[in-house]
């Protein structure tokens, strides 16, 4: 039968509870002796992230002079389009 472990030790000693449990082992946490929780590893256990990883496309162009601006290309009712001219 495992051990419980009762909620005033588990605080005291989460991190050590916590690579426990990271090693595979499912530690029963208790109150007054009866188990209450289980802390355990988690199934399936992610795959290390890769930021980036083929999402992120630079186009040859992107770095080409943007074309000219034209106020007149504007939305009519655009307030800055009358500061422009």
């Amino acid at each position: 039968m495992r051990r419980v472990v009762n909620i005033h030790e588990a605080k005291t000693n989460f991190s050590r509870l916590v690579a426990r449990a990271r090693a595979g082992e499912r530690v029963v946490i208790g109150k007054a002796g009866v188990p209450v929780a289980v802390l355990g590893p988690v199934d399936g256990a992610r795959e290390k992230r890769r930021p980036g990883n083929d999402r992120v496309v630079i186009h040859p162009d992107f770095d080409a002079p943007l074309p000219e601006w034209e106020p007149d290309a504007m939305h009519p009712h655009d307030p800055m389009r009358d500061l422009e001219r």
